[in-house]
Formats: structure tokens, sequence, C-alpha cells
């Protein structure tokens, strides 16, 4: 999931960056699918940092976990 939305991220950003270049202006992304593309990674990258945080709690929660189950059984 994490790789997903980050992925689309990238590619709506340089999906802007060429239509920049190509010389759309302003007013060009606020027609058709623009504004969603434009908008995607503002919204998607810190969801995706945000999951990358989780991901990161809940691995160190399940090894502190596992690493406790395993004093107790000695």
């Amino acid at each position: 999931m994490i790789v997903a939305i980050v992925g689309l991220s990238i590619v709506a950003f340089f999906a802007v960056i060429v239509g920049t270049f190509n010389g759309m202006t302003g007013p060009d992304f606020a027609q058709g699918i623009w504004p969603a593309v434009a908008y995607a990674p503002l919204i998607g990258l810190p969801i995706g940092f945000l999951l990358i945080i989780v991901l990161l709690v809940l691995g160190a929660r399940r090894r502190g976990r596992e690493a406790a189950n395993a004093n107790v059984k000695r």
C-alpha cells in the first residue's frame, strides 16, 4: 500500500513537471483530470510518510513482544 501511494504520487509529480515543460500554464492545469494529478503528490506523499512511521512502530512493537515472550519461555 505504501509503495502504491508513494509511486502514484511520484508519477503524478513527474506528469506535472512534463506538462509544465511542454508549455502548460496554470489555467491548463485547472481543466480535466489535471487538478487531481496536481494535488495527488500533496496528499499522497504525507500519507505515505505516515504509513511508513506506522509500519516502523508496529514492527518495533512486534519485535519487543517477541523478545518478551522469548524471555518468559526460558
